[in-house]
């Protein structure tokens, strides 16, 4: 009898993070039972919502395949939104503003990636560090209040539809894009999952490996930066606390993605399935009026009903009488 049709099923079936099934399952459950959920509009919003995680998500997804942990894109991504509302307020132009914002998040991301490969600082120390330092830099830059006036040029790029899309989600999309270009189209890709997976044959076969990991970091930082252009352009100012917070739910959204925090395994597609999942969730329970205290909450439940979900699907698709 030829088993090729039911073990290829059996492959995909495994290859789906919890977060997939998860995703099918809040989507059914807020077209039923939300009010103006299964509309166009809010649809739209969801992928709007998403955009700003996505970006930290992705490159989240790159440190976590490495080992590693940034708990500091949050604050970095207020610190950026700072600068950037605040040079606008003064006049400066859009371009100048976005390359400052991206300026700061990047040299976070390299300070981050210096202490960790460099000083041999754990990666929750390290980034648990630079999150006090952008945070409070961005609650002195403003005494924490928020930084309006910010003039029209961003927002009206915000508000922008480039071929009929949002171009929050545009500019999530290029975003998702090139990450996949790169991990799955370059040698960079690769080294990546080698930091996590077998770091010591990367150093034997010549390449420079503390370079490569320091530049995961980086990509972190730049992309926290980055994001300060959709965030401010979101809310129309800058505040000092606006992403607090955020850079948990990009971890939540890497894990239920299936990343995992060893061996270097991990994909950029069940990022993306993950990021969409919080996002459905957190946008239906709005539609829902569920209390924002519940909402935390939710996200926790969230991480562990995939993570209970990934080992049943793993655990029926091994041979009877296998071990775990």
């Amino acid at each position: 009898m030829n088993n090729a049709g039911p073990a290829k099923a059996g492959h995909y079936v495994r290859s789906v993070p919890g977060a997939g099934y998860l995703l099918v399952i809040l989507l059914g459950v807020f077209s039923i039972f939300g009010e103006g959920f299964a509309t166009l509009p809010n649809i739209l919003n969801i992928g709007v919502q998403s955009s700003v995680l996505l970006l930290l998500a992705l490159p989240m997804t790159l440190i976590i395949m490495t080992e590693g942990l940034d708990l500091s894109m949050g604050a970095v991504l207020s610190l950026a939104g700072v600068v950037l509302a605040t040079l606008l307020m003064n006049g400066h132009s859009l371009t100048a503003a976005i390359a400052a914002a991206a300026g700061v998040g990047l040299a976070f991301g390299i300070a981050n990636g210096l202490f960790v490969v460099t000083l041999g600082l754990p990666p929750f120390v390290a980034t648990l560090g630079t999150l006090g330092i952008a945070q409070g830099v961005a609650l002195v830059l403003t005494g924490g209040q928020s930084v309006v006036g910010i003039g029209d040029a961003l927002p009206a790029l915000y508000e922008s539809r480039p071929l009929g899309v949002p171009f929050s989600m545009a500019f999530a999309a290029v975003a998702f894009l090139a990450f996949g270009f790169v991990v799955r189209h370059t040698r960079l890709g690769s080294y990546v999952s080698a930091l996590g997976g077998n770091r010591e044959a990367l150093v034997l076969a010549g390449v420079h490996a503390n370079l490569v990991h320091i530049g995961t970091y980086a990509a972190g930082g730049l992309m926290a930066g980055l994001a300060a252009l959709l965030l401010t352009g979101r809310i129309s100012s800058g505040h000092p606390t606006a992403a607090i917070g955020l850079e948990f739910d990009a971890i939540a959204a890497v894990i239920v993605g299936g990343t995992s925090f060893e061996r270097g395994d991990g994909t950029l597609g069940g990022t993306l399935i993950g990021v969409l999942t919080i996002g459905v969730l957190k946008n239906g329970l709005n539609v829902m009026s569920v209390s924002s205290s519940l909402q935390v909450a939710s996200i926790g439940v969230l991480v562990i009903a995939a993570l209970v979900i990934d080992r049943a699907v793993a655990a029926l698709g091994r041979p009877v009488g296998s071990r775990a």
